[in-house]
């Protein structure tokens, strides 16, 4: 117990029938409350000692500028200053409404760095508030006023140590203490029965077993009742009420009182007074506060000692750099069930929930329904100092209808770093393209006890990017057919008033028209000339130039997933070439004027979409390339957030569509030449029964029965199949990271064929090769795998890219041809000839390469299997995606045209009414 005699100052001596007796001894606030300060600045040093860097960190929240508001949260911050609390004071204006308040505490809520939230009483606003209402807002948990429902209710159950003491109360209970006075059996009376002091303080003493009467304004005889007290604690707001003769002889006084009255002698012409008559009352007190000095003082001493304590409550679950979330427990079923019965086999935990668990706020989130979001771009800039964490791209070889399971692998690797592993880590996938509607790749995104849930939800809709892309192809399509129609049907004079009107006598210009103006070299839009408007509304399209809206949605979907932010997806949709004129020049969606327009519409699409695994991993599920004619990976924007909110000790799992030598070389030198980011580890996904394949096994159809050879014991098949790996490695290795090599397992698989791929991997250069079963355990079959991946991702690496972009547009191709493919050369058709003159004379010859070329071969012959040699790679054509910012040259038959598959899934799936 801290000292009394450091505490109390006795006021002298006076008489009593007859005889001498002493004054009431004053109970100092003020020196009670350093010895707080000093005992608290020594928890903090603990703390920081424990967790170097570490504040506790209180909020003041005022709406309004009252002066007396003012001087209590300048009393407050100097105090946290002193113990070495990092306080901050947020002023709303008199004019905040009420929701703009709640908003602003849900801020604060959420933010990890902040321990202590008050609401600075009174809400100083000229629109309603409901103070209930706002100071519930509050989390319980931050709740260092002790003010909410939730704490004052645990404070009137006696669940002391669970709960926030409202500060006033809590402060005279240890003013009470200094004076060795036990509580216990004493009768206490409470005057007053405020929230804020009288009720709180009835509960305190009614707790530490007193004998408690709360009295109030409808009290009758109050003298009396004043004069049973051991113990009076008055918090009555009004100056001098309580009188010295009622008191008993020797009784504790606290007086919670502040009032002015009026007092010539002094400056301002007023006195400071508690709610006792101080002078009498020291006659007669055995203890008492003064006022100034007294309460006041552990007032704030105790909201300082409600935030550290806090902070303690706060660091007791606490682990730096990880995140506080709860993950599923799988028991996985013998025989194994259908994906979709296993998918329907998990509730997922509601969207807010995980959000909050992986550190997003709410305002950062844009739930649709319960199981999925959008989130807001505003969560990038919240982050930018947060330093990255481990970057992991999944690859495999080149695929087969047997199956490599590169989906699977990624969210089963992310599923074990954070389920088993207690890593935090993020999965970032493409949503599952739509095709015709229900393609031959079916919905679900993973498979078995590796996929993304609800599946329904994944497959279909999602978030509704995939149809703003689609709407905002079609507006293009649109516009090009109406101007051709207009420019051939109207006068310049009707054509120029439909395209700048004139209203109020002025014409006003768009954005998109004044580049366009300022392209064509017309400085002065206010006074143009004949000529010059004539050259300004005539695009002069060529109808046979203009592209199909398919063709116009495949670059948009890529333009989402390479932009960096929403102004970044802007420039690239104004950049956009979607036709060109009868004189060969090309025409954008700049040029007819609806750059802007197909922002709007995509503006939510740029947004990652964020979704979960069956064991409650987080998924960003975001945009879907196509991996030939676009570059095949999911989006920038979900890599660069997940890589924030995952910390730098934890891991983003991300996926390479198709081959290593196709996608993989498109994520390095277009997705992160573009991004800025670099991964730490290349993860190469193969299985027994694909390797065998391009081992020269049989052809198998997708859908089909595995042949016996695949999945009979074949060592002869499968090491010549390890030379397809070995090629892939080579691929992968070119480009300076360490290998893993995941083995995605077969119930056919014999160990001595899973140790022969392990060590052909390891020969080629594999730093580690794992066979892995999370298809059918989930993250507890990849937990190897996920060791495996952390120890490669402190081995010293640097990111190589493959070529130069500076070299000349048919050396790049001849470059990735000859080290991704081993062709022998590359031969560019007069098409494609023709292009790279045109391409190289307007400018582009700097950007990167996205070979159109089969997924099914290393070659450009999809029957080709294993380790093609001996072939020329022809260039049929080549393209320029402006917007996306590549070429992508025709690789022998390969077509722009996305591919609609033979036998739609439709035909297997069907609508019940009971469905949930």
């Amino acid at each position: 117990m801290l000292s009394f005699a450091a505490l109390t100052l006795r006021l002298g001596s006076t008489g009593c029938r007859g005889g001498r007796r002493n004054l009431a001894t004053i109970v100092s606030g003020n020196k009670t409350s350093q010895l707080v300060r000093e005992r608290l600045k020594e928890d903090l040093d603990k703390m920081r000692g424990q967790f170097p860097g570490f504040r506790p960190g209180l909020v003041v929240l005022q709406v309004g500028d009252r002066d007396d508001s003012n001087l209590y949260i300048s009393m407050k911050l100097k105090a946290a200053a002193e113990i070495g609390i990092n306080a901050s004071h947020v002023r709303l204006p008199k004019t905040a409404t009420e929701d703009e308040v709640l908003r602003r505490i849900v801020e604060v809520n959420e933010n990890l760095e902040v321990h202590g939230l008050i609401v600075q009483l009174p809400l100083d606003s000229i629109n309603p508030m409901d103070t209930e209402k706002v100071t519930n807002a509050v989390a319980p948990e931050k709740d260092v006023d002790g003010l909410t429902s939730i704490n004052a209710g645990k404070l009137s159950r006696g669940d002391l140590g669970d709960c926030f003491i409202p500060c006033t109360p809590k402060g005279c209970m240890k003013l009470i203490s200094q004076t060795g006075t036990s509580v216990a059996g004493k009768n206490a009376v409470v005057i007053g029965r405020s929230k804020i002091v009288g009720a709180p303080m009835h509960d305190l003493l009614l707790w530490s077993h007193a004998t408690v009467t709360t009295c109030h304004s409808k009290t009758t005889d109050l003298a009396a009742q004043v004069g049973r007290a051991d113990i009076l604690v008055v918090g009555a707001g009004k100056a001098e009420m309580v009188k010295g003769e009622w008191l008993k002889e020797g009784a504790v006084v606290i007086d919670c009182g502040i009032n002015h009255i009026p007092d010539d002698s002094k400056a301002n012409g007023m006195r400071v007074v508690g709610d006792v008559h101080y002078p009498s009352a020291k006659e007669k007190a055995g203890f008492i506060t003064p006022v100034p000095g007294g309460v006041g003082p552990m007032t704030v001493a105790m909201l300082m000692e409600n935030t550290v304590q806090s902070a303690k409550r706060f660091l007791k679950t606490y682990q730096p750099g990880k995140w506080n979330i709860s993950y599923a427990k799988l028991k996985p079923q013998k025989p194994q069930p259908r994906d979709a019965a296993i998918a329907h086999s998990f509730t997922p935990k509601s969207i807010g929930r995980l959000a909050r668990e992986v550190g997003l706020f709410s305002e950062e989130v844009e739930p649709y329904g319960t199981t999925r979001a959008k989130v807001r771009l505003e969560a990038l800039n919240r982050l930018k100092t947060q330093p990255n964490g481990k970057y992991l791209v999944v690859t495999g070889i080149t695929p087969t209808p047997l199956g490599e399971g590169t989906t699977t692998t990624t969210l089963g690797l992310a599923q074990a770093l954070g389920a088993h592993l207690h890593v935090n880590s993020f999965a970032c996938v493409r949503q599952p393209s739509r095709g015709s509607n229900f393609g031959v790749k079916g919905g679900a995104v993973g498979g078995g006890y590796c996929q993304v849930i609800p599946m329904e939800e994944v497959s279909l809709h999602l978030t509704s990017d995939t149809q703003a892309v689609m709407a905002a192809s079609s507006l293009v399509v649109d516009t090009i057919n109406a101007r051709v129609l207009c420019e051939s049907t109207q006068s310049d004079k009707a054509l120029f008033d439909w395209l700048v009107p004139l209203r109020d006598g002025h014409r006003k210009f768009s954005l998109s028209q004044l580049n366009r103006l300022k392209r064509l070299g017309i400085e002065k839009p206010e006074t143009l000339k004949p000529e010059e408007i004539y050259r300004f509304i005539h695009l002069d399209i060529d109808p046979e130039t203009k592209t199909l809206s398919g063709y116009v949605a495949s670059e948009m979907m890529a333009v989402l997933a390479l932009s960096t932010s929403l102004g970044d997806m802007t420039r690239r949709l104004a950049r956009m070439v979607v036709a060109y004129s009868r004189k060969g020049k090309p025409v954008t969606t700049e040029d007819l004027g609806i750059s802007g327009v197909l922002a709007t519409l995509m503006r939510d699409a740029v947004k990652p979409s964020l979704m979960q695994t069956v064991e409650g991993t987080p998924v960003f599920v975001h945009t879907c390339p196509l991996s030939d004619i676009a570059q095949g990976n999911s989006s920038i924007l979900a890599d660069q957030i997940a890589l924030k909110l995952v910390g730098p000790e934890g891991f983003v799992v991300t996926e390479a569509e198709g081959g290593a030598e196709l996608g993989m070389e498109k994520f390095f030198d277009i997705k992160c030449r573009s991004s800025g980011l670099h991964p730490d580890v290349v993860v190469m996904v193969a299985s027994v029964p694909a390797l065998k394949m391009h081992g020269g096994g049989p052809a198998v159809t997708a859908g089909s029965a595995m042949p016996k050879e695949y999945s009979a014991e074949n060592l002869t098949l499968l090491e010549n199949g390890c030379n397809h790996l070995k090629r892939q490695l080579e691929n992968a290795r070119a480009f300076g990271l360490p290998v893993v090599v995941a083995i995605n397992t077969f119930s056919t698989d014999t160990d001595a064929e899973l140790g022969l791929v392990c060590e052909q991997a390891k020969l080629a250069g594999a730093l580690e090769a794992v066979p892995c079963s999370h298809w059918a355990e989930g993250g507890a079959g990849a937990v190897a795998l996920g060791q495996a991946v952390q120890r490669a991702a402190e081995t010293p690496h640097q990111i190589n890219f493959l070529y130069d972009l500076e070299m000349p547009i048919d050396d790049k191709i001849r470059v990735i041809a000859k080290s991704m493919y081993g062709a022998d050369d590359v031969e560019l058709l007069p098409q494609a000839q023709q292009k790279v003159a045109l391409f190289s004379k307007q400018g582009l010859g700097n950007l990167p390469i996205c070979m159109a070329k089969t997924h099914l071969s290393l070659s450009h012959d999809p029957e080709r299997k294993g380790v093609p040699t001996g072939f020329t790679l022809p260039i049929r054509d080549i393209h320029a995606n402006l917007g996306a910012g590549f070429l992508y040259p025709l690789v022998g038959t390969s077509s722009v045209a996305p591919q609609s598959p033979a036998f739609s899934c439709f035909h297997d799936n069907d609508f019940s009414t009971e469905s949930k």
